[in-house]
């Protein structure tokens, strides 16, 4: 209990590390959770990584035009900041799918898998061309996909980087990952 500048009593939850003399806050337990899950990627849990990053970027790069290919194109070129974003939610993308790759048995989905799913598919609609999207431009047609949907494309994007970010945020902070000796599997 800490006593307030107006005398009312506050309880703050404190914890003693094992080599803490001093008490530290209870939330320094989510950092040694997600400490504990990173050292979990040895070398194999790394190496999912780096594939499942690099595939992320070549599955949204190459229909959305940002790897330049003879397959697509777009009729709106790129803009600045869609490479950006591309780069970061690729590399997110991957360090959740390299973390999940670790774990012994599947667990039912959890609010931090659904939203690394949901943004991935936001990802997708953020840097993509907008009149090149088929269901955006049903809907909203050629003039109304660029007046309407192409202003909101960057707000998507923050909104994808978000969510995966919360996702792996969520995924190093459950603690879940504990790793097995010598199989460089994690067991729940």
């Amino acid at each position: 209990m800490i006593a307030e500048e107006d005398g009312s009593l506050t309880a703050v939850e404190l914890t003693r590390g094992p080599r803490d003399a001093e008490p530290r806050p209870a939330t320094s337990g989510r950092v040694e959770a997600a400490r504990s899950s990173l050292s979990a990627l040895r070398g194999r849990g790394w190496l999912v990584v780096a594939a499942s990053s690099v595939l992320i970027a070549v599955v949204v790069g190459v229909p959305t035009d940002l790897i330049d290919t003879p397959w697509f194109s777009r009729e709106i070129p790129p803009t600045t900041w869609s490479y950006p974003v591309w780069v970061v939610t690729s590399a997110l993308g991957g360090l959740l799918i390299g973390l999940s790759s670790l774990t012994a048995r599947e667990a039912p989905r959890s609010e931090g898998q659904r939203g690394g799913m949901v943004g991935g598919v936001l990802t997708f609609l953020a840097v993509g061309c907008p009149v090149c999207n088929k269901v955006v431009l049903m809907v909203l047609g050629s003039s109304g996909t660029v007046t309407f949907f192409e202003p909101l494309q960057p707000f998507i994007a923050a909104a994808s980087v978000l969510l995966l970010g919360w996702a792996l945020v969520r995924r190093l902070s459950a603690g879940r990952c504990v790793p097995s000796r010598g199989s460089g599997v994690c067991r729940r």
